[in-house]
């Protein structure tokens, strides 16, 4: 790889290999990570030679709930508070504003663009003051245990690559994501439940929904052991996960030592890292016959529990029963856990359909926050 540019080389035309670039990158990937599960505070102080200084105090982040909106909830309507917009409301988009953004092929013929502002009320709630709107009621009285960030922009006009953009890092397929990433830089914490798990909700709004497709938990070009499994709300929690009719555990631990055995040679001859991970793949799947069972099995949960997270926590497979087992599944050792909520493409009849998905998640958002803060984990967990 040439660099192009004298600000990035230096000046010094010098060439880098593929190869040699992934092995500089492996090397501070895993000196990051090992420094952080051994605690080496000198690693973390000092940094690695060629890598930016590391802070002075040690992470404190062990694992990660991500929860996704797709379809881009309007940031006017949600967290981004702008009131003068009300003082612009039917006046064309100043150039200053817009500048050279490019606009989308539903916009593209528009001679002009008439300013409105959000159709939702805003509060100032928590000691921090933060604006929140009245979409979220429930978010509203654990705000201060948020970090409401409004610096991020895009240059994605469009749901598919926008939504890899965020997940990768790049528009276009084919990269790690980033449980993806965690997961080959920190390692696994529970041998018997993978590093990264994925849920998709189910919504309330069926228009304008956004299909979503298993690139976006993609581990990319990195092994696929370290891609996101995904976890069910109906029927077997994990596909296959169930003996077949008429085979014994016995019988599939036998059938599973034969396929193993023939893996091991192919992956010795061929030297090939999907083989090792198919290997690694089909043990985790037969020790998760005995895990996911009892992490998917929620009747234990006090009716003090279950009352944070709304009604809705007693049907699986909504927002709020997947906010519930991402609580279990980072308690016993998952990484990194990615819940995805479709229906935010609202295109019409705003209030009701914004105000349906709010009621899916609002309440289910305030209940994982306050759960994971009952309990401690919110200390060491984004």
């Amino acid at each position: 790889m040439k660099h192009d540019s004298a600000c990035c080389s230096g000046g010094d035309d010098r060439t880098m290999s593929r190869r040699e670039l992934l092995a500089q990158a492996g090397r501070g990937i895993g000196s990051v990570a090992l420094a952080s599960m051994l605690g080496d505070s000198r690693l973390f102080a000092e940094g690695m030679a060629g890598m930016p200084t590391l802070p002075h105090f040690r992470p404190r982040a062990r694992r990660a709930i991500w929860l996704f909106p797709a379809g881009a909830p309007s940031q006017i309507d949600t967290w981004d508070y702008k009131p003068k917009l009300h003082e612009m409301f039917g006046k064309d988009l100043p150039g200053s504003v817009r500048g050279n953004q490019r606009l989308t092929t539903m916009t593209s013929t528009q001679k002009s663009f008439p300013v409105a502002p959000s159709l939702f009320k805003f509060v100032q709630a928590g000691q921090s003051g933060t604006w929140v709107s009245e979409l979220f009621p429930w978010t509203a009285k654990v705000v201060d245990q948020l970090a409401v960030v409004r610096s991020l922009h895009t240059e994605a006009i469009n749901h598919e690559p926008a939504t890899i953009a965020v997940n990768t890092g790049n528009q276009l397929p084919g990269r790690p994501c980033l449980g993806s990433w965690l997961s080959y830089g920190l390692g696994s914490m529970n041998e018997n439940l993978p590093t990264f798990v994925v849920m998709t909700s189910t919504y309330t709004n069926k228009s304008n929904v956004q299909a979503l497709s298993a690139r976006m938990w993609s581990s990319g070009f990195l092994p696929a052991r370290h891609s996101g499994v995904s976890v069910r709300g109906a029927g077997d929690p994990v596909l296959y996960l169930s003996d077949p009719d008429g085979v014994d555990r016995e019988t599939r631990r036998r059938m599973l030592d034969g396929v193993q055995a023939l893996n091991e040679r192919q992956a010795e001859a061929l030297h090939d890292p999907e083989t090792e991970t198919r290997i690694a793949q089909y043990e985790m799947a037969f020790r998760m016959q005995a895990s996911v069972p009892e992490l998917t099995d929620v009747s234990g949960e006090p009716e003090s529990v279950l009352g944070l997270y709304g009604a809705e926590v007693h049907k699986p497979g909504t927002f709020a029963a997947n906010c519930l087992l991402a609580r279990r599944m980072i308690e016993r050792g998952v990484r990194f856990v990615q819940i995805y909520h479709r229906g935010w493409d609202s295109h019409t009849n705003l209030p009701h359909q914004h105000r349906l998905q709010a009621n899916d998640t609002d309440q289910a958002c305030y209940g994982l926050i306050t759960d994971l803060l009952q309990r401690g984990l919110l200390e060491d967990t984004l």
